[in-house]
């Protein structure tokens, strides 16, 4: 379970001040699959980075089943967020001078391996389309294909929550259903939580809890 409360991060540039996050608080169970809308500079982004122990936020605590992020110690924080959560970022974010199975293997090597990662490894990226590249190195691959390996990376130590950033912002239409069915059967059959900031109103519509950020605060929660 994922416990906001009271969350605020404020930011400074030219003198001024603003909220990227302002006040948030909501509570997330597990195995629901949530999506968060809002305009560019909404502070969706700043909501993951806080959600996902990545940024400390100014006030204001985020519980992960039980334990506040920031009651712990860095080395702590870190492996609680390699056991426990998967990450989408934005930009794919692969290492130039790993393959695509390297790149897919590489958070295995902060956390705990098992004997068949290699197999798990291949059948993630069989599953986001990327059979034929498993040998290929990021800068031979399309700006989708590196997109797809990065969501390959984010499932390799079966996590328990995946926070995703535009996950399907560079794909087409067709790969963008293939994700969704992915992180659907995921959600469903292995109970992950779904965190996931998008602009596209056909992802948002998949999940269950839409949340809509207007100017750091978050407004309309919808449930179905």
């Amino acid at each position: 379970m994922i416990e906001v409360r009271g969350l605020t991060k404020t930011y400074g540039a030219g003198g001024q001040t603003y909220k990227a996050v302002d006040n948030a608080t909501f509570t997330i169970e597990k195995g629901r699959m949530v999506s968060i809308m809002g305009h560019s500079g909404s502070g969706k982004t700043t909501l993951l980075s806080l959600i996902g122990g990545l940024t400390r936020p100014d006030a204001g605590t985020v519980t992960i089943d039980g334990l506040d992020l920031w009651s712990v110690d860095d080395n702590a924080l870190s492996a609680m967020r390699n056991r426990k959560m998967g990450f989408i970022y934005q930009f794919s974010s692969l290492i130039p001078t790993l393959t695509v199975y390297e790149n897919v293997l590489l958070p295995l090597a902060f956390g705990n391996a098992s004997g068949d990662a290699g197999d798990f490894a291949l059948e993630l990226i069989a599953r986001v389309g990327l059979k034929e590249k498993v040998d290929a190195f990021p800068s031979q691959l399309s700006g989708g294909q590196q997109r797809r390996a990065a969501i390959a990376r984010a499932f390799i130590n079966s996590p328990e929550i995946v926070l995703a950033d535009e996950p399907t912002g560079d794909l087409d239409e067709e790969t963008e259903k293939e994700i969704m069915t992915l992180f659907q059967g995921m959600n469903k059959d292995k109970g992950v939580t779904f965190v996931i900031v998008t602009h596209s109103s056909e992802l948002a519509a998949q999940a269950e809890i839409k949340m809509r950020m207007t100017h750091g605060v978050v407004g309309t929660v919808d449930t179905h």
